[in-house]
């Protein structure tokens, strides 16, 4: 699904160029539930904005369901951002005025579905996360564990063949941060592809299968990751 060659994103400072990607290379399967797992300033969000089609790389390709990424036109890269990829972040990036349903409704009224259409999908996303009993409340008024189950219910509406996840727990109580991977791994028995972005190895270890990322750098090898062969272990603490 996802296939990732040699990809660099050089950023220049000065007369130097920084590499936030550095050859990159990896490969998600459909159906996988995979996390990639590195420190602060190691990649990890300039990776989850290439593959969630939200920048592009400098080098290197980037192939998307075995299409070249840079051959969609802007038109299909909103289509895809919008319908194929169900993005969940940190900082649950709700709107404050809109009640929980309203929230869980904003990417279908972009896709112009009919009215009710909306409203069948939102409930039943609202019921999948456990919070129909509360889609007339506004962000302010649920704690960080539902407003995180309502932007998950948000990449559910629109029926994605990815869910992309940075730090969905980061912003959580352990407890509440182990009910969210228990939603993530009920949508990946449910068939769904997962990729899960993290500095905390430990959540990491929930994805059947881990990625390590430093200094740009990505390898599936955990002595990467452990301090071996010479490195130091920035990822483990």
């Amino acid at each position: 699904m996802i296939q990732l060659h040699e990809v660099s994103k050089i950023y220049e400072m000065g007369n130097d160029k920084v590499y936030a990607l550095d050859h990159a290379s990896m490969e998600i399967r459909r159906g996988e539930f995979v996390s990639i797992v590195g420190p602060s300033g190691s990649g990890k969000s300039t990776m989850m904005n290439i593959i969630g089609c939200l920048d592009n790389a400098d080098e290197g390709e980037y192939m998307l369901d075995g299409i070249l990424v840079e051959h969609y036109s802007e038109r299909e890269l909103a289509r895809i951002r919008n319908r194929k990829i169900g993005f969940i972040f940190q900082n649950f990036n709700l709107l404050p005025r809109l009640t929980a349903e309203e929230n869980v409704e904003l990417p279908l009224i972009y896709q112009k579905l009919p009215f009710q259409e909306r409203k069948h999908r939102v409930n039943e996303a609202l019921e999948q996360v456990e919070l129909s009993n509360r889609k007339k409340h506004l962000p302010t008024q649920l704690s960080g564990g539902q407003q995180q189950r309502v932007a998950i219910a948000r990449a559910l509406v629109t029926l994605p063949s990815l869910f992309l996840a940075d730090e969905p727990t980061g912003n959580l109580d352990t407890k509440t941060g182990q009910e969210i991977m228990g939603l993530f791994h009920t949508l990946h028995e449910a068939g769904n592809t997962i990729v899960l972005i993290t500095h905390d190895n430990q959540i990491a270890g929930e994805a059947e299968r881990k990625i390590y990322i430093r200094d740009g750098k990505v390898k599936e090898d955990e002595n990467y990751a452990d301090g071996k062969n010479g490195m130091e272990c920035s990822l483990c603490q």
